[in-house]
């Protein structure tokens, strides 16, 4: 009996189908937003790892387990794919994957302190759930979806993962301000309910696509024939020559993609930006791209009748957003728009920008204490050498400075105590006018913990710590280990009131200029563009981006470039997926979008490599930034080459040909 098609369906059973494989990206996107970006890493660091011996150790065993996973999934994706295919069993891999992702997921909520084994493995499963269950949810949209209706589809599922993604995170980071300890590790539980809860929906409503191979020979078995099929399809890379030019030139522009999205925070945070304002931006950048990411599905639709006004809306946002970013760094003051001020310089008997270590003679000591040096490998710090001060009881250590807000890099251990914090003589408070004190006691021994002090204003000061001669009631000793001290930049000031008041203004200029000119100024252009040509388009504002990143320096530029992230995040990467997804033969998608997964994996490779590499090369992040201009310039090229049509033809006569068998 033949397969129904999408084209086949009456209306109402199609939409269904369409809302129940989108819904499935509401149910995921949590797990990349809390688990992957922002709960569990600071989690692992601070809790899960806090028996390491230091917080660069707890980042590489992190890291290694990300690799191990990216690895495993590279490695069995085409051939599960390929399987699925064969098989009849898209649908039947996409649970089984669902189930060990929200098995691994929700089995988090045991990680306690110390438990960072247990954490990197149960880690690993999610992740291998998550990217597994990703290579067959992306397998069934040709099945699901009509070719004029892909990149619509694909942009609905992207833009409900950000709203769904973006309201469970929002709702945990309320849960950890609420309770510290417990709301972390309950965030952990609420993903895995959540993924399962909204994964429902694809199960029931959209049925398993047809298998690409007839009923099997004597002696023949499933595996065998998906790694035969599999080497074929490799080996005959010429029937698919447009197919993988375009694979080629995906790999090379989404690894500049992935790259700004992974490097974001951390590039936020050495230019000088707040925790909060990161997180504020992160969550705003979820929440924005969802519009955008349905306004881009919509751009090479030839049945939308407000394409122009699209385009123009996009249009206007790649020249208002900078020009009204940077021009507002340069006309509001600069408590309104975070303008960075000049560096903190040494004066008569204070030192300014620079870190200072214990062994510094800018450090002066008083009372009993000793110095010793600790090899950097020991540690796994970066330093070649770090040192380790230890003060005894009514001891202190007294730092001149000129700046504002400093860094203190120390050890913790069982027999370490408490620091009393002060500056110029006075006891330093916080919000709530409780003294703040630094307690080091640990269970085991940890080096290069960090913690922030900052003067209630900028100028010369004496920053004072002092041994309390009080020992936490499980510490043996009363200790304490200071490595360094840092003079940090000076504190970004800003009003973000003010800030997101002029991103809406500057976007409600923009809905009105696209209402009145779209259509007379842009309703030709908007004929013209196809699925490829948004694609470039995604990949020119990511270009600005870039070098926008690289010049970058306040806190309203740094707002108004994520909204122009958030512009084409979501879009990019969706129409991507959706022109994947009209070059590959639908009963062979699995087995394509197991090759697409690897590409995806690669790309989390030689982008930040490149980065890592320009940023150690010239000292700053500013020229690695600039780097990833070369991925969207060589990528977007490589685009421009493919023979789109050409490879459309081919996977709609493989498909045909195969459900003939």
């Amino acid at each position: 009996m033949a397969a129904i098609t999408p084209d086949q369906l009456d209306e109402k059973e199609y939409k269904r189908r369409i809302r129940a494989w989108t819904m499935y990206d509401w149910a995921n996107s949590a797990f990349a937003t809390t688990i992957m970006a922002a709960v569990l890493p600071v989690y692992y660091s601070q809790v899960a790892g806090a028996t390491l011996p230091s917080a660069a150790i707890a980042t590489a065993y992190w890291s290694t387990g990300l690799s191990i996973s990216i690895f495993i999934v590279a490695l069995l994706s085409p051939i599960l794919g390929t399987i699925s295919d064969v098989m009849r069993g898209k649908k039947r891999f996409l649970s089984f994957f669902v189930t060990i992702g929200v098995i691994g997921t929700g089995l988090l909520v045991l990680v306690d302190t110390g438990d960072w084994f247990l954490a990197s493995i149960l880690f690993v499963v999610g992740r291998i759930g998550f990217a597994g269950a990703n290579v067959f949810y992306d397998a069934l949209l040709p099945h699901i979806a009509k070719e004029e209706d892909l990149d619509v589809v694909s942009t609905r599922g992207y833009a409900l993962g950000y709203l769904g993604g973006g309201l469970l995170l929002a709702i945990n980071i309320v849960m950890i301000q609420i309770n510290p300890g417990w709301g972390s590790r309950l965030s952990f539980l609420s993903v895995a309910i959540w993924w399962a809860v909204f994964s429902i929906p694809i199960f029931r409503q959209v049925p398993e696509p047809p298998a690409a191979t007839a009923k099997l020979a004597p002696g023949e078995n499933v595996v065998s024939i998906s790694f035969n099929r599999l080497i074929e399809t490799i080996k005959d890379i010429r029937q698919y020559k447009e197919l993988f030019k375009y694979l080629i030139a995906f790999l090379i522009y989404i690894d500049g993609v992935g790259t700004i999205i992974g490097v974001a925070v951390i590039y936020g945070a050495e230019l000088g930006f707040g925790s909060i304002e990161l997180i504020a931006a992160l969550l705003m950048v979820q929440f924005v791209g969802i519009p955008y990411s349905l306004i881009f599905g919509r751009l090479p639709s030839a049945n939308e009748k407000r394409r122009a006004f699209y385009l123009a809306f996009v249009l206007f946002n790649v020249v208002a957003l900078p020009l009204v970013g940077i021009a507002s760094a340069k006309i509001l003051p600069p408590d309104i728009s975070g303008v960075r001020a000049a560096s903190f310089k040494d004066t008569d008997g204070a030192y300014g920008e620079g870190d200072y270590p214990s062994s510094h003679s800018a450090l002066m000591y008083t009372g009993q204490w000793s110095l010793e040096t600790i090899s950097s490998a020991e540690i796994g710090s970066d330093a070649d050498v770090v040192y380790n001060f230890s003060m005894t009881p009514g001891a202190n250590v007294d730092f001149p400075f000129n700046g504002q807000k400093l860094e203190i890099t120390y050890s913790t251990g069982p027999d370490h105590g408490i620091w009393a914090v002060e500056i110029d003589g006075e006891t330093l408070l916080d919000t709530d006018g409780v003294p703040i004190t630094i307690d080091t006691y640990n269970p085991t021994v940890r080096y290069d913990l960090v913690t922030e002090i900052m003067a209630d204003e900028p100028g010369v000061h004496t920053l004072s710590l002092v041994n309390m001669d009080q020992t936490n009631p499980e510490s043996s000793g009363n200790r304490i280990g200071l490595a360094k001290i840092s003079v940090l930049a000076p504190v970004l000031i800003s009003n973000l009131g003010v800030v997101i008041g002029l991103i809406f203004a500057t976007q409600l200029v923009g809905l009105v200029f696209a209402l009145l000119l779209g259509k007379p100024l842009f309703g030709r252009l908007a004929l013209t563009i196809d699925t490829r040509r948004a694609i470039l388009l995604a990949l020119l504002i990511y270009t600005i981006v870039a070098f926008w990143g690289y010049i970058l320096n306040s806190v309203v530029e740094f707002w108004f470039l994520a909204w122009m992230v958030a512009v084409v995040q979501g879009g990019s990467q969706a129409l991507s997926r959706s022109l994947f997804s009209a070059m590959v033969p639908a009963v062979k998608s699995g087995e394509f979008f197991g090759l697409f997964g690897i590409m995806e994996k690669f790309s989390a490779i030689v982008g930040p490599l490149l980065f890592a590499w320009a940023a150690a090369t010239f000292g700053s992040s500013r020229p690695a930034v600039l780097s990833i201009i070369a991925f969207f310039v060589i990528g977007g090229f490589l685009l421009t080459r493919v023979n789109i049509a050409e490879g459309k033809r081919v996977a709609q006569e493989e498909n045909a040909a195969l459900l003939k068998l």
